[in-house]
Order: C-alpha cells, then structure tokens, then sequence
C-alpha cells in the first residue's frame, strides 16, 4: 500500500512541476492569453451555432477546454478550445433531438468523447494517427469547410431554409429568394465586409469580434425588430456556469456514434495542431499524453454545459503569434474568457445571428487549403479518389457516416498501396559470397537455385500480391528457391497460407523451399502454424549478425541438394534460365 502511495505522490509532484510556470514566463503568457479569450468569443459563439445549441454552450467551452487541456497537454502552446470541425459533428448527432433536450444530450456526447479520448491515450493509440493519410484529411477538412459554409448561408440571408443536409438548404434558398430577409441579409453581409477589410490589418486577430459588434449596435440603434438575435436561440445567463451531471436516458445509439466521430476528429487533428506548435524548449510532445489532455478538456467542458472541443489551429496560430511562451497562455485564455462572460454577459444576447454566419463563413473559406488540393490531385488516381470521396461524403452524409468512411478509405489505400509497393527481386551470389540484385525471373529453370528477396509489406494484400508475383515452378523439374525474409518480426497467417502454396507448388515438380533470415518470432510461429512445413520439404535457416550469411548458407544447401538429385531425372525445358 505504502509503494502505492509514494507512487501517486511522486506522479502528482512530477504532474505539478510540469505545470508550474516557468520563470520569466508567466506576465508573458498572461498577456498572450488576452486575444485568445478575445477571440473565442466570436469563435465560441460560432461552434455552438454549428452545433445547434444556445452559444453560451459554446462561450462555456472557451473557458474550462483551454484550462484543463493546458494543465495536462505536453503540446505546451496548443489551445483547447471549440472548433468547427467537432461543432459541425457533433451538431449532426444531435440534430434529430427534440430542441428541448438537445443541450443536455450534447452535454452528455461531450462526456462520451471525452472518456474515448482518454481512453485512446492510455491505449497509446497515438501512434495511428499516421495512418490517416494526408488526401483524406484534406478531403474531410475541405467538406467540412464547404458545410459550414453551405449551411450558414440560409443564415446569413435570414432565410428559413429547409433541406436534410447544408447543401440542399443552400440550394432551397437558390430556388425560393423570396425566403430572404433584406435587414437580416444586411447585417450578416456589413459583418462579412468588416472581417474581409479589417482581418489583414493589425487590428485582424479582433477582426471577428468587431464584425459582431458594430452591426448589432447598428440593429440596436436602429431597432429593426425582424432580425434574429443571439437571445432568439436562447437565454444568455449571467455569471459561470456550476457543475453538473447529464442524464443517462439522454444516451442513444446514434449519440455514442457521434461521440465516436467527434473523438476521431479531435485527435487525429489534434496530431496536426501538435506537430504546428512544437515546444518552445525542443521537447518532443507526446500524442497519447494530449489524446488524454484533450479527453479531460471534454469531460470538464461536459460537466460544465460546455460542448467538445479539442486542438484548434486559429487558436494555437493566434496563441503563438500573440507571444505565448507556455502552457500558463492557453489557462489564462480560458480564464479571461471566465472574466468576460461574467463582465459582459448580458451584451452576448444582443449579437446578431446573421453576423455569427458571416464570422463562420469567413473561416471557413480561409480554412481551405488550395494549394494543398492542387498538389494531392496532381499526385495520383488514388490520392484523387481519396480526396474526392471524402469530400464527396462529407458534402452528403451525417458526420459521423462520413468520418466512418474516411477511416475505412483510410486503410484501404494503406493496403492497396503496400499490396503495390511490393517487390521480389533476385539475389545473385558471386564467387566472394557478396550478392547483387536483379529483377526475379517470371518463371523458374530446372535444377536451379534462387534466392529472392522481397520489399513491402507481407500482411492481406501485401501477402495475396507476392502470391502473384513468384516465380511460377510449372515449367521447371527439381527448383531450388531461397525466400529471405530479415527483418520480419511476425508473419500473418494470409502470409503462410502463401508460403504454404508456393512450397506445395514446388513440391509438386521435385522442387523445395528454403527460408532464409528467419527472426527467432518468426521461426516460433511457423512450428506454432505448421502449414508451411506440412506443405512440402522446407529448410529454414535462422538470421544471424551477420547480413546475408544466413541466404548464402540457404544459397550452399539448394547447391548442394540439386548437385545430389539423381543425374538420370528427368529435366524440364530451362525456358525460364
């Protein structure tokens, strides 16, 4: 028990020395923190809009994402906050809720993403990541753009547009131009004007808050009644928010695939923003350390009526440029973000709707990346149809069919292209044991040895395309074949199958099977699996230190077994030497 006890001490002291400010950085990041919390409030406002709840959900979130996220990220400079990719999927799985419950069963996804996260980084599961390849984050990031554009436009216009996705809403809109509303269409587009004037300028980093206020002062003065406001949506209380637990009767089957979506966003993402914003002082940041950091900034966001969140790139962009030294300049975002809803929380319910539109619009156009799409669909056929699909589902589907189908393109294009990768050469030995390679014969000779080496992945595909690319033994009598295999620690049984068939063929023309470079795990697998051996007369030989000695010495005893065949056996037409 003792042991146990000083465990958890020295993890909480080393957990408190990590987050403790560094000295000379503290008023530096209190100060960066400023234009971060500035910012989140259009920001903040915006993503509940995208997840169609009152934007004081999405205020909340600004706050409590940013000070747990930044207690426990190694990514030191990363803001945990709302974005719009995980507003947008968790809005689609909320979406068929009664308006009613939909906060608290958004609440309640929040909380579910926020265990998978964890869940994820103490799987260290951050290592997969990887796998995701750049043509579909690309494609999703650009659908996600594209919808958040599509889908704002109705409210942008004042429109009550209908339609089962953004698109089909846009494009009622196109048909039906009486829907439009001239003083809410007005607002929203003086709101897009002011950010397009103002977001290259110095003062651009509060381009977004200003876009919001000025036309809604102009509303107030005015006092055009017609034009939806942010209190329309919802009331806006005053003061923080306390904690609360969500209810399980809220919980369904589609609720648990949104949380699903949004986890995968948010971390595969969160990767991204990551490697953006390395640490000041060089070290490495861990990815299951920040799957974790991003998981707590869900369940205190959760537990807070806050909505997901997890690594924002504008945030962190504007974190960095504003001078943030350390992890202290994403808490003191969310604490001054605390310090503004209880200021001027009052002033939130007076924003217009149709100017938050035009904020999402705005970021969403400059979120795409041209030259990015320019360069993947110069790449290649399947680099073109991975961006394309996803984009395509992303436009058409529920987020979270869409992050399913990037995912499972994902893999496909990592088999597909490792089954195409993959290569058999020959090794050709010379007379001081060195071997030099060739291109591997289409066929085998008769009482010849070969050795062939393979390049690529040997798992499903990978496995099913060396099948195909084997010299065929039909033509030849008695052929010897060395297969190196170094460097594989593990075999997949798609993989033995194989070797199993490749020995069974040559055994049936008076040939053997030699494995050359067999790694001790291997070696333990192919006794445990017995198909290969069972096939045919194989000969193994184990991998040594030495490189290639174990292929020559496989090399010597194919040499040898031809050179004792009986002289008299019949030979097969050496089409193949």
């Amino acid at each position: 028990m003792s042991v146990r006890r000083d465990r958890a001490i020295g993890a909480a002291l080393r957990w408190l020395r990590g987050v403790a400010p560094e000295r000379g950085t503290l008023v530096k990041d209190l100060i960066a923190g400023l234009p971060g919390a500035i910012g989140s409030v259009p920001d903040g406002m915006a993503a509940s809009v995208l997840a169609c709840v009152n934007p004081v959900h999405g205020l909340y979130a600004s706050i409590f994402g940013p000070v747990a996220g930044g207690l426990s990220s190694s990514t030191r400079l990363m803001v945990i906050t709302t974005t719009s990719a995980s507003a947008l999927a968790a809005g689609s799985a909320v979406a068929a809720v009664p308006e009613a419950d939909r906060s608290r069963a958004l609440f309640l996804l929040t909380l579910i993403a926020g265990i998978l996260m964890i869940a994820a980084g103490v799987a260290r599961l951050g290592r997969y990541t990887r796998f995701v390849p750049h043509s579909v984050m690309v494609g999703f990031l650009s659908g996600i753009g594209a919808n958040i554009i599509f889908g704002q436009i109705p409210d942008l216009l004042g429109a009550q547009a209908t339609g089962q996705f953004a698109l089909a809403k846009t494009w009622d809109v196109i048909i039906h131009p009486g829907l439009v509303d001239l003083p809410t269409t007005v607002a929203g587009l003086a709101a897009l004007l002011l950010l397009l004037v103002l977001g290259r300028t110095r003062i651009g980093s509060v381009s977004a808050l200003i876009a919001l206020v000025l036309p809604s002062i102009a509303v107030f003065v005015w006092g055009s009644g017609s034009i939806p406001l942010v209190s329309d949506v919802g009331a806006i209380p005053s003061g923080l928010p306390l904690p609360s637990l969500p209810r399980l009767g809220d919980f369904t089957f589609g609720l648990a695939t949104g949380a699903f979506s949004v986890a995968a966003l948010v971390l595969i993402q969160g990767a991204g923003v990551s490697e953006a914003a390395p640490n000041p002082d060089g070290t490495p940041s861990n990815p299951n350390r920040d799957f974790i950091a991003e998981g707590v900034g869900n369940l205190v966001s959760g537990l807070f009526r806050g909505q997901p969140v997890g690594g924002s790139v504008g945030q962190t962009a504007l974190n960095v440029a504003s001078g943030a030294r350390g992890r202290w300049a994403a808490i003191f975002s969310g604490l001054w973000m605390a310090l503004i809803i209880v200021a001027f929380s009052g002033l939130v319910g007076s924003v217009v709707m149709s100017t938050l539109a035009a904020v999402l619009i705005y970021a969403a156009v400059g979120s795409f990346r041209t030259g990015s799409l320019r360069a993947i669909l110069r790449t290649g056929r399947i680099s073109q149809i991975a961006v394309i699909t996803t984009f395509i589902a992303t436009l058409l589907l529920p987020v979270a069919a869409a992050v399913g189908i990037g995912i499972a393109l994902a893999l496909l294009m990592q088999l597909n292209q490792e089954a195409l990768d993959l290569r058999v050469v020959e090794w050709v030995p010379d007379s001081s044991g060195r071997f030099f390679e060739r291109p591997a014969p289409k066929v085998l000779a008769s009482r010849r040895a070969v050795v062939l080496d393979i390049y690529g992945s040997l798992y499903y595909a990978g496995a099913r395309t060396l099948q195909a690319r084997l010299p065929d033994p039909a033509p030849a009598l008695h052929p010897a074949v060395v297969i190196r295999l170094r460097g594989r620690a593990t075999l997949g049984s798609t993989s033995f199958a194989v070797l199993s068939d490749y020995s069974a063929r040559l055994a049936a023309v008076g040939g053997r099977l030699f494995l050359s470079g067999i790694d001790p795990g291997v070696l333990r697998q192919l006794r445990s699996n017995r198909t290969v051996e069972e096939s045919g007369h194989v000969e193994i030989f184990e991998a040594t230190e030495q490189v290639g000695e174990s292929s020559l010495a496989a090399y010597s005893a194919a040499e040898a077994w031809l050179a004792g065949l009986d002289d008299d056996a019949p030979a097969a037409d050496d089409a193949g030497s």
